[in-house]
């Protein structure tokens, strides 16, 4: 348009400079010159006036009809865009119990919402609850002549036009916060002729109809200030864990100043810029009397941290769950996929048994933890063929710890990782029945020890896998390799960092629950791995689904070795220290481990359709009096409450053992010094002997001989009948329990054995503090319960033939 002014306006220069006479003549004597006659015609031709000049007031006339009917025709169009806004204007009282369409909603497995996440307001304030230094900040900030106008500042919409047009570029803003208001509940941020209109309308109509104060609650209470925050008071808590009446003036003029544009003025990702900011409405506070010259100085000097945080009252049944869900929401969409909302996300979650999982873990807690030393407890249920989370408990109170210990703790798997040791050996083609010498043994300076330091002489790989033997496992990854072992775990869903060391072998590279329980799915598939995962669909508010989990199960290990090691692992169920496991008609696999001082006590096992992981211990890995006997009895309990509805599966037939041809390579570590110990009768006799001496779950070894930074220290009681209640105290000499062995071992003559005093955990946590009101648990079904963990009645019933204590395998 300025173009086209320009030319008209340079035309006409050249057509009123064209009509001036030449330098030297008159005008008059310009008319009065003579008619001139062509030869070629008999017309006479006379000049009355200048033909230039009468062009230009033709040009100029039409110029000014044509300025005059552009105004004419743009008015009516305008006053018949404000006649259609007016009538298409909604009701401003909708304002009061506006909520935006952007949210993500979460649901279960059967369709069941868990929880609608997105840009909502989790804590609403009231005009009163709102202090004045925060309202006064906004007002500096984003509108100074809020109380003199009636929604639309005329006055500011021609400074800030002047101030725009003088830079070339936008450099300030005129909407008030009415009409910021107006934009929030009732439009779209299109910058159409028609939405202007709309906009001053609904300003003035929602002043009309609210009143200032009401419009600033309102605005104060929905608009959107970054990190998740939508409103003031999710604002004073995600930024500074503080409600807003706690807030600095610092605090308080940082959170005004993201208003205009959180994403550039937010303290998280552009810091320079949003101190800046803050002091910019610092001095327009001061400028308006809010706060005095010393505050102003002593905000603008006020170095302020910020430490994101959820919104404090994100409410969910199941938070550990969806927390986990919105943080693989960030790893699957964009942020503008986020941001725009109406997103239906699609969850594995089975409520049932998420619902038997919490229940578990507050049982075990309340019944084992105060008196085994033992604060937190975690368990995550996955379906091994789809990788599907159907149950995840992060601890034992979200309220008191937002810390998800299935996902985010990295612990010391301790014997629980030997499968994979004993996995790569399988793989390489190796027997298991292949024997080893259980004796001292040192390599390189590192001597790996049993639990009760004794030795069992020569064993296979089944029982020593059944009794879980240290010193075999280790000898086992030095003939299979650092390499093969490290690449197997990784391949079944170990992600963790994993150490070349001999230490490896008892668990010393830390894990989490997750991945732990992941990658003992494999050996439930036929070894076959899929991602564990809690999101299978996401879908837009039209229905499209812009997300669904496709991955395809991908072979981790070879099946004959998954089969073979599921036999193994049975045995450790069925007659070694994952005991309490054992589900009567089930098939049922697993592996136990305890880190050193019984400071993790954890169980993985699985049965075809489904695998589950418990971990108990203590945040600040203090020692514990327990067993991972207790996390089997915890498993066992979780998957008895809905063990009845799911169809009897069997675990694929076991292999031919003799003559496989192995699916990978070993790679033998190559030691540089080694001692040897042979097994000897004398001595594989005396440790049978200091191995069956009963111990309770309440002991408290101290392993600090070991030179094994992870010595791995899981008992291996066998399954015995669980009492209708539990025991309220414990006794102090539980009898031992027999043990059943998968290979004959060499009787030794049985020696008296000292019976053992119950001795606490040298630093034991604090029991937990009961509620006080809190219902008596329920009265559990009778379940195996390991001999030291629970006493056994006061009164039992006489045994009907006594028999002498048989030796008693040990768990590492």
């Amino acid at each position: 348009m300025a173009n086209l002014f320009s030319q008209i306006k340079q035309w006409s220069t050249r057509l009123k400079g064209s009509s001036s006479p030449p330098r030297g003549s008159s005008r008059l004597s310009s008319r009065r010159k003579k008619p001139v006659a062509f030869a070629n015609s008999h017309l006479e031709q006379t000049q009355s006036l200048p033909l230039p000049r009468l062009a230009y007031k033709r040009v100029r006339f039409w110029l000014m009809l044509l300025i005059a009917a552009g105004i004419a025709g743009t008015s009516v169009r305008l006053y018949q865009i404000w006649l259609d806004v007016y009538e298409t204007v909604p009701d401003v009282s909708k304002a009061l119990t506006f909520e935006r369409t952007g949210t993500i909603t979460l649901k279960a497995g059967d369709g069941q919402i868990l929880q609608k996440v997105g840009p909502t307001a989790q804590e609403s304030l009231t005009f009163d609850e709102i202090p004045n230094v925060v309202a006064q900040a906004f007002i500096a900030s984003e509108d100074r002549r809020f109380y003199e106008h009636n929604g639309v500042d005329y006055r500011s919409i021609g400074r800030a036009a002047f101030a725009n047009l003088s830079s070339g570029s936008v450099v300030e803003g005129a909407s008030t916060i009415t009409q910021q208001l107006a934009r929030i509940t009732f439009l779209n941020l299109d910058q159409s002729f028609q939405r202007k209109f709309k906009e001053a309308i609904l300003a003035r109509r929602l002043e009309e109809k609210l009143g200032k104060d009401k419009v600033l609650e309102r605005y104060l209470n929905l608009v959107y200030l970054g990190a998740g925050a939508y409103g003031v008071a999710d604002a004073a808590w995600i930024y500074f864990g503080k409600t807003v009446d706690e807030l600095s003036v610092a605090e308080v003029a940082l959170i005004a100043g993201m208003a205009p544009a959180p994403s550039v003025y937010s303290p998280v990702v552009n810091p320079a810029a949003a101190r800046q900011q803050r002091n910019q409405v610092i001095r327009r506070m001061e400028d308006s009397g809010v706060i005095t010259s010393s505050q102003a100085q002593t905000a603008r000097q006020t170095e302020i941290a910020i430490e994101v945080q959820e919104p404090k009252y994100l409410y969910s049944e199941f938070p550990y769950f969806t927390i986990y869900i919105k943080k693989q929401l960030a790893e699957i969409l964009t942020p503008a996929e986020l941001e725009a909302g109406g997103l239906v996300v699609e969850t594995s979650l089975n409520t049932e048994w998420q619902k038997a999982a919490e229940k578990t873990v507050e049982e075990v807690i309340e019944e084992y933890g105060a008196w085994q030393g033992f604060e937190q407890a975690s368990l995550v249920a996955i379906d091994p063929k789809t990788g599907e989370i159907k149950a995840m408990v992060g601890g034992t109170d979200f309220d008191d710890s937002q810390f998800n210990r299935v996902t985010q703790a990295q612990r010391q798997p301790g014997s629980t990782f030997k499968a994979f040791v004993y996995a790569g050996a399988i793989a390489t083609g190796m027997s298991p029945y292949k024997a080893y010498a259980d004796a001292r043994y040192v390599i390189d300076g590192y001597e790996p020890k049993n639990y009760g330091g004794g030795y069992s002489g020569n064993v296979d790989l089944r029982r020593a896998l059944t009794s879980s033997i240290n010193i075999v496992a280790v000898k086992l990854l030095v003939d299979v390799g650092f390499d093969p072992v490290i690449a197997l775990a990784r391949r079944m869903g170990i992600k963790s960092d994993l150490l070349p060391a001999y230490s490896l072998a008892l668990g010393a590279s830390e894990v989490n629950l997750l991945e732990l329980t992941s990658a003992y799915g494999s050996f439930a598939a036929a070894g076959k791995h899929v991602e564990a995962h809690g999101i299978t669909r996401i879908t837009n508010s039209q229905g499209d689904v812009v997300y669904e989990f496709n991955e395809k199960p991908r072979q981790a290990i070879d099946a004959d070795t998954a089969a073979i090691m599921t036999w193994m692992l049975e045995g450790v169920v069925n007659g070694g220290t994952g005991g309490n496991a054992a589900i009567p008609g089930r098939q049922v696999a697993g592996k136990t481990g305890t880190s050193e001082k019984n400071r993790d006590l954890w169980f993985i096992g699985y049965m075809p359709q489904l695998v589950t992981g418990v971990w108990m211990g203590n945040d600040d890995s203090s020692p514990t009096g327990g067993a991972s006997r207790t996390a089997a009895l915890a498993w066992y309990r979780f998957v008895d409450q809905f063990v009845d509805d799911l169809p009897i599966e069997e675990f694929p037939e076991l292999p031919r053992l003799g003559g496989r041809e192995g699916s990978i390579q070993a790679k033998p570590v190559s030691p540089g010094r080694v001692i040897a110990d042979k097994p000897g009768a004398r001595n594989s006799s005396e440790s049978e002997q200091r191995r069956s001496e009963p111990s309770t779950a309440l002991s408290n070894t101290d392993y600090s001989d070991s030179s094994s930074d992870s010595a791995d220290t899981d008992s291996a009681p066998a399954p015995v009948p669980r009492p209708s209640t539990p025991a309220s105290d414990p006794a102090p000499t539980p009898a031992p329990a027999p043990v059943f062995s998968s290979s004959p071992a060499p009787a030794p003559a049985p020696a008296p054995a000292p019976a053992p005093t119950p001795v606490f955990s040298s630093s034991p946590a604090p029991p937990p503090t009961p509620a006080p009101t809190a219902p008596a648990p329920p009265t559990p079904a009778p379940i195996p319960l390991p001999p030291t963990a629970v006493p056994p009645p006061p009164a039992p019933a006489p045994a009907p033939a006594p028999e002498p204590p048989r030796p008693r395998a040990l768990e590492n």
